[in-house]
């Protein structure tokens, strides 16, 4: 790369690449479309992989490369699954989809010999550039076909992959035999030859589902992961010489709930009451997605406002429950009066919906709230069939 777009990089790295953009023809001497490569991806990178931005020289890839590769916290989050499954015994690493290389860089510090395979080579070529100034010096870079370089290879103790989730014509696919390669039709290979298999799938997908895709007798763990109160991803390992129970992790942020899927729990009984200065509940993302509801409640003591309401209250605070917490300060139905009464003074709240006839546009309209504040509207059926709308200040 030229002296003039290094130097146009360091100068224009902050600026608006839309704007960067329409400056080409003052700079005949610089590669516009690489720098505005580099500049968007290292705007990109300054939030989602932090310690890769703050590292000099990084080479970023195109857009579509940075948009699906993990975050530096989910990155740290699979390093932290897979340092305690292989503790003690660090051997061998293979990631058989390797992309722009963020997962590779975190899973192969766990290892004596990590192997990067990727089927583009320029992903490659990107891939040892910054192996380098990562110091990944033990890192070996294959450019290959995940399945051929896997029928060429021995054993491993852990492989990890993550199928690339669009068809030909770049439209998005959810489905594990939709994306390439499909994992399911290589996973009797791929549990034979390592002691535990890691696989990253769209976190669109039913767990129940993708784990009977995978054969279900060789799944050992889910991990439902998500990142500020969003799924990011659904991790499945997998493993035919481990033979634990079936483990469920909810991870979001730095709080995890895990259970054993064995782990039978008989119905919870539902809130008889719900009264104000009681502590109000929302499950985070994972946990939603889990629907693990009826652990939740056992192990925490929160009860259900409802059996499709997704809400918990408790007479005392939890502040360790997996979710956001709320305090309730008023509580209304949905007669005019009431409303009058009990909401009369908010002229501006968030409004959400769970287990309500009406949607959150209709409601907002209906009691005349403005979006945002500091104040929160759930609106929600209560066990008894009643409509309650429910006034939070959050904790």
């Amino acid at each position: 790369m030229n002296v003039e777009t290094l130097a146009f990089i360091r100068q224009y790295g902050g600026e608006d690449v839309k704007k960067l953009a329409l400056m080409a023809g003052k700079f005949p001497q610089v590669d516009m479309p690489y720098a505005l490569q580099q500049i968007a991806g290292w705007q990109t990178a300054r939030k989602k992989l932090p310690a890769w931005a703050a590292v000099e020289g990084m080479v970023y890839p195109p857009h579509i490369s940075m948009e699906q590769c993990s975050s530096e916290r989910t990155a740290r989050y699979k390093m932290a699954v897979i340092r305690r499954l292989v503790y003690g015994h660090p051997s061998v690493f293979a990631d058989f989809t390797g992309g722009f290389g963020v997962d590779f860089s975190y899973l192969a510090r766990c290892f004596d010999r990590a192997v990067y395979v990727e089927q583009q080579e320029h992903l490659c070529r990107t891939a040892r550039h910054n192996f380098r100034l990562l110091g990944l010096e033990h890192a070996e870079v294959v450019h290959g076909d995940a399945a051929e370089q896997l029928h060429q290879a021995s054993r491993f103790s852990v492989v990890f992959l993550d199928p690339a989730r669009r068809n030909g014509h770049g439209g998005k696919t959810f489905a594990i035999a939709d994306c390439t390669p499909d994992v399911a039709a290589m996973r009797p290979e791929l549990t034979a030859k390592a002691e535990w298999v890691m696989l990253k799938l769209s976190p669109m997908l039913d767990w129940h589902k993708a784990m009977a895709d995978l054969g279900g007798e060789t799944v050992r763990e889910v991990h439902i992961v998500s990142a500020g109160n969003e799924c990011k991803e659904l991790l499945m390992v997998l493993s035919e010489r481990h033979h634990e129970p079936l483990h469920i992790f909810c991870a979001n942020d730095d709080s995890v709930f895990a259970y054993d899927a064995q782990e039978t729990v008989p119905p919870q009984p539902c809130a008889e009451r719900i009264e104000t200065g009681m502590s109000l509940y929302e499950p985070n993302a994972s946990i939603m997605k889990a629907g693990c509801f009826e652990m939740l409640s056992k192990r925490l003591g929160v009860k259900a406002i409802a059996p499709n309401s997704h809400l918990f209250v408790s007479p005392h605070f939890i502040g360790h429950f997996p979710g956001r917490k709320f305090r309730i300060s008023a509580i209304s139905s949905m007669n005019r009066h009431e409303l009058k009464e009990k909401l009369g003074g908010v002229s501006q709240a968030n409004v959400a919906v769970r287990n309500f006839p009406m949607d959150v546009v209709d409601l907002r309209k209906r009691l005349k709230l403005k979006d945002g504040g500091s104040q929160f509207v759930f609106a929600t059926t209560a066990s008894n069939g009643r409509h309650v709308l429910l006034l939070c200040e959050k904790r």
